[in-house]
């Protein structure tokens, strides 16, 4: 059984980009033959879906509307709404932001199926990074 301290996601693993980094608090285990379950080891409420580029893309469990997601890039950090791609506050160099952008165009209805699942409560799925 899980509970806040262990968010599980699964997804049929396509690249080996969702390896965590040295010294990250997410450990990544392989599991069967191409899934892979990430585990929050610190009790995080905010799971991470995609990493490219040294930029993380997490959600919140119950975050607030507008429906968005949160892109990290070492210090920084912006709030990008998913229908519009907008900033909705925050900031990313101009660069990560292009990235980020490219991105979520690409993935924008596994993005929207993930903040039902987090607004719901339910498990995310990883969505694969840009190459």
């Amino acid at each position: 059984m899980l509970d806040r301290r262990h968010v599980v996601l699964l997804m049929m693993a396509q690249k080996p980009h969702y390896r965590s980094e040295p010294n990250s608090p997410t450990k990544v285990s392989q599991m069967a033959d191409r899934v892979l379950v990430i585990e929050d080891t610190i009790g995080s409420d905010l799971p991470e879906i995609s990493r490219f580029f040294g930029i993380a893309i997490r959600f919140y469990y119950n975050d607030h509307e507008p429906a968005h997601f949160h892109a990290l890039y070492p210090e920084h950090e912006a709030l990008i709404e998913i229908e519009t791609l907008a900033v909705l506050r925050g900031v990313l160099p101009r660069r990560a932001l292009a990235l980020v952008l490219e991105w979520a165009v690409i993935h924008r209805t596994e993005l929207r199926a993930n903040w039902e699942r987090a607004r719901s409560g339910n498990l995310l799925c990883l969505i694969a990074p840009l190459d």
